[in-house]
């Protein structure tokens, strides 16, 4: 189900920042585990970061540690990444997930474990 909606993405540089948004239709998002996954031409989607709802209980993929930020603002029903010190590497379409069955992420859970998704936001780094 697609009904997230992201936007942020864009073409920078390498070492530059984007700032990536998700918004969520209904307060109930608030409560649920929440994510970024990317995927790359060719390659697996992989989680980037997750948030769990209700608690601040926050995880990073290896690569992402130190560079990219993943926050909350529920006043607005809204999900972050902020990316920093971008990589060519990090050249992918982002998208936010969530699994509205579960508040707690536990990690950085496998794309199957998403329900809703957004269409994605393309993030082209160059070198």
């Amino acid at each position: 189900q697609v009904h997230l909606v992201e936007s942020g993405g864009g073409s920078v540089q390498a070492g530059g920042s984007l700032r990536l948004s998700c918004e969520a239709p209904t307060d109930s998002y608030n409560s649920a585990c929440m994510a970024w996954f990317r995927q790359a031409p060719g390659k697996e989607r992989e989680a980037v970061a997750t948030s769990s709802g209700g608690i601040d209980w926050i995880a990073y993929a290896e690569f992402a540690k130190g560079r990219f930020t993943i926050s909350r603002d529920n006043t607005r029903k809204m999900l972050y990444l902020q990316m920093n010190s971008l990589k060519p590497e990090d050249t992918a379409m982002y998208y936010c997930a969530a699994d509205l069955a579960h508040a707690i992420c536990g990690g950085l859970p496998k794309a199957s474990a998403f329900t809703d998704w957004g269409q994605g936001t393309q993030v082209t780094v160059s070198s």
